[in-house]
């Protein structure tokens, strides 16, 4: 309550928010509005008009006619951001959590205190131009922004935060976040070259758009990256790009467009690190071990990058750790709106072949050399190291290994996507009435969707030392009367019967959907509902599925001929035993609101919604499902509902805006979350909990001349008030989740520079539901400083994480160990870039 209170003192100090949120797009608007309704406002009370939005809503509206809680951020102010992955870009927008320590791709989203009991998105869903990347946000191993990079193609970002979202999309009861792409409206483009200046990254971007005809016109652009990042992992991690293009036809009453896109990318998975701590759990220290910098170092390294498995048929294969997360996109859309006798028809299109992969090593257990020794050999093993300069060679004294004397137990993990291909269409119909001197608008429209989910997915497990500057290597050991116990640094070639799995799903999504919003005078009433119908059909193979199904099995894996210790070990897919997969589903999902313009100027609004999320592959290889006749053993496993209620007030006045919103919500949910045994094992924790969650959410902003601030801020008061599994957490605070989270930006814009910092901060958080180990909160600064020494050159120089300051962003484990180090993820330290921009 005392950031409550915090918040509510300063608020009239801080009367900002994002510069441009109350903006769309000038193409997009033209699109979404008739000609009279084409005005758009920035918060700097450059332009005069309407406020235009159009994500999660039936038509784009003003926004303070509007009963939903949104924002926008154009692309010229999250460049200033210095950003390294599309995370943090998003940990800007008030309302959002975003855990992007892992890197570029398969960060963690949540909004307004949903819980992150998993991975990824599941509440949230990313989309581009109004469709959604992926049906599903948190796929094992696979998230949504994976397959999004934020480059020159981007016009804005617009989010929906709980409110019609939940009606307007499916899978998305939280929010929505959506990507929008330049169109050519406005002619010209931009080359630019980024260079890394305290880590090895070079970077070519360039885009171009304009008019081919006065009724046709396109826009096209793209990156190139390369180079090892800015952690240290021995070798070339970042590797690839991405091109868009799309062409729009404009007639007298709309327009049609395609669109394609192209992305091949190579980045690597910041998986957790050892780390160690002192102090209490309440108030704990965490420091790096000697000779590994958690803030720049990995445990990869082209050392432990060799993969040895059998493939989804049995079959030895070979893979490479270094492929890291490879994102391969080919998609094609359509985007068309015709005004046809007084009805809006929206109609768009995409079908996206998606495919790639993820390869990582996750530590799962982190102890002292001679300890681990005696887990893998007994009393009187042996080490030596099996890769890296000094493979074969014996460790004479394994206490003082690398100087931290540590190793670990680790997965390589490796994820090969057979088929994430999904197709979506989404056509509506619009049409506004003049009823009794006021305006009815009712929409109706049509969802379908179909979403792969064809994967496999395997574990191996190894011993890797804890070595700084990319040097990390797999090790060896001998029981102590010699015998091998690892084999080429791998103690089983797989992880018990665990982590063997083959997905071929498919998931079939078809939801109408209707809506209707009356607004007379100053007031606006609506309401919105959506019925989705799921299909699930697939086959599965996996060691988990019971029935006495085959999960490690003999194979000489180096084919030497003998059957070595951890070649008694290995994890085969039981191919004459599948799993049946095959049910249907539906659930509805409602919004209604009621906003009130109590002054030009000002409005308030409140809006009360439901809405549900279907379940997808996290309920399979679980109890939920009979894996003989394929249907759920309980209905209820088929998705999970969220409850909303929000309260608003949102102020604009040339120069200055200020929106804030108070929310309760309430989620039942089921998923299942990877973490680390007390014995070193990694286990599958099967979840079947509720939560609840109030708070408020501010976003604000300020432009006086040349000066201006943005600034979002949520507090939030989170807990779990059921859970079937464990009992003793209701109560307790969802792990991850603080308090008070907050963004601060303030800049003076020059005639020949911009010069201004970014601030994030957050207060503790629980590492786990236990509530036991804190994670300390942060505050991490970001500078920025852009020079155009002349016209259309622009030099940009930007720093993050300006003080070096150490953050984490979770730990495996819920207490401190009696070693004295968990396994955690850090954000990175202090990292530096130049940008040499040339528009035209």
């Amino acid at each position: 309550m005392k950031y409550l209170l915090a918040t509510a003192a300063i608020a009239p100090l801080l009367m900002f928010s994002f510069a441009n949120a109350e903006a769309l797009s000038a193409d997009a608007a033209a699109e979404a509005k008739p000609a009279a309704e084409k005005a758009v406002q920035s918060a700097g009370g450059k332009n005069h008009g309407e406020a235009v939005f159009s994500t999660g809503v039936a038509k784009g509206r003003d926004r303070l006619d509007s009963a939903t809680s949104t924002s926008a951020l154009r692309a010229s102010e999250f460049e200033t951001y210095g950003a390294r992955s599309l995370g943090e870009v998003l940990r800007n927008i008030p309302g959002i959590r975003a855990e992007y320590a892992i890197g570029e791709g398969n960060a963690n989203y949540s909004i307004r205190g949903l819980p992150l009991s998993g991975t990824g998105s599941k509440y949230v869903q990313l989309q581009e131009d109004g469709l959604p990347v992926l049906e599903f946000g948190d796929m094992y191993q696979l998230g949504t922004d994976m397959f999004m990079r934020s480059d020159l193609n981007l016009s804005q970002i617009e989010t929906i935060r709980g409110g019609s979202a939940s009606t307007f999309a499916s899978n998305s009861p939280g929010g929505v976040i959506n990507l929008i792409s330049k169109t050519g409206d406005t002619e010209g483009g931009a080359v630019q070259g980024t260079y890394g200046l305290n880590y090895g990254e070079k970077r070519l971007d360039a885009d171009y758009g304009g008019k081919i005809s006065d009724t046709l016109r396109f826009h096209v652009g793209g990156f190139y990256r390369q180079g090892e990042g800015p952690r240290d992992v021995g070798y070339t991690a970042y590797k690839g790009g991405q091109i868009k293009a799309n062409l729009t036809k404009t007639f007298s009453n709309g327009y049609v467009r395609v669109y394609g896109k192209y992305l091949n990318d190579r980045t690597p998975a910041y998986t957790f690190i050892p780390i160690r701590v002192t102090g209490t759990n309440a108030d704990p220290t965490f420091t790096s071990p000697t000779n590994f910098d958690i803030k720049t170092d990995l445990l990869l390294s082209p050392y432990v990058s060799n993969v040895i498995r059998l493939d989804q048929n049995n079959n030895l294969a070979q893979e490479d750790l270094r492929g890291g997360q490879h994102a391969v996109v080919k998609s094609v859309g359509l985007d068309a709106q015709f005004e046809v006798n007084g009805w809006t028809i929206t109609e768009k299109f995409r079908f996206s072949d998606v495919g790639g992969g993820t390869q990582a090593i996750r530590p799962i257990a982190v102890a002292p050399a001679p300890l681990l020794a005696i887990g893998n050999g007994g009393v009187g093993a042996t080490l030596s190291f099996a890769t890296g300069p000094q493979a074969g060679q014996a460790i004479t004294s394994p206490a003082t290994l690398n100087g931290n004397g540590l190793l670990t137990t680790s997965l390589q993990l490796d994820t090969k996507i057979k088929s994430l291909n999904n197709v979506t269409n989404d056509i509506r119909a619009s049409r506004v009435w003049d009823i009794n001197g006021g305006s009815l608008t009712t929409t109706a429209g049509l969802y379908s969707a179909s979403q792969d989910y064809a994967t496999d997915l395997k574990f191996l497990t190894v011993l890797a030392s804890v070595a700084g500057d990319g040097q990390s290597t797999l090790i060896n050991t001998r029981t102590a009367a010699g015998v091998p116990f690892t084999q080429d640094g791998y103690s089983s070639y797989g992880l018990g019967n665990a982590f063997r799995r083959s997905y071929d799903m498919n998931y079939g999504v078809n939801a109408p959907y209707a809506s209707v919003n009356y607004h007379i005078g100053k007031i606006a009433v609506g309401g919105s509902l959506r019925y989705d119908f799921g299909k699930v059909r697939g086959t599965l193979y996996g060691a988990e599925l019971g029935g006495g199904r085959v999960g490690m099995a003999s194979f000489d894996m180096n084919r030497d001929g003998v059957i070595s210790t951890a070649e008694t070990k290995v994890s085969v897919l039981p191919l004459g035993q599948p799993g049946h997969v095959d049910y249907d589903y539906n659930y509805l999902s409602y919004s209604t609101g009621v906003n009130y313009r109590v002054a030009e100027q000002l409005a308030v609004f409140a809006r009360y919604s439901r809405g549900g999320r279907a379940s997808a592959d996290k309920i399979l290889f679980t109890p939920a499902v009979n894996y003989n006749t394929g249907k759920l053993v309980d209905d209820e496993s088929a998705y999970d509902t969220v409850k909303q209620a929000e309260l608003g007030l949102k102020y604009r006045i040339s120069g200055v805006t200020f929106n804030v919103t108070g929310f309760s919500a309430k989620t039942g949910e089921r998923n299942t979350q990877i973490v680390s045994g007390a014995d070193g094992s990694a286990q599958v924790l099967n979840i079947v909990r509720g939560y609840e969650a109030k708070g408020v959410e501010l976003e604000a902003a300020v432009r006086r001349g040349p000066f201006s601030v943005t600034a979002g801020a949520t507090y939030t008061d989170a807990k779990i008030t059921s859970d079937a599994q464990r009992p003793v957490l209701v109560g307790n605070k969802p792990r991850h989740q603080a308090d008070f989270i907050y963004s601060v930006t303030p800049q003076v814009e020059l005639k020949n520079a911009t010069v201004g910092f970014n601030v994030i901060g957050t207060t503790s958080s629980y590492a786990q539901d236990t509530n036991q180990l804190k994670l300390p909160g942060y505050k991490l600064v970001n500078a920025f400083v852009q020079v155009r020494p002349m016209e259309n050159v622009q030099l940009m120089l930007n720093v993050n994480n300006v003080f070096n300051q150490l953050a984490l962003s979770d730990s495996e484990q819920a207490a401190i160990p009696a070693t004295g180090v968990v396994l955690g993820r850090t954000y990175l330290g202090r990292t530096a870039s130049a940008t040499l921009r040339y528009s035209f």
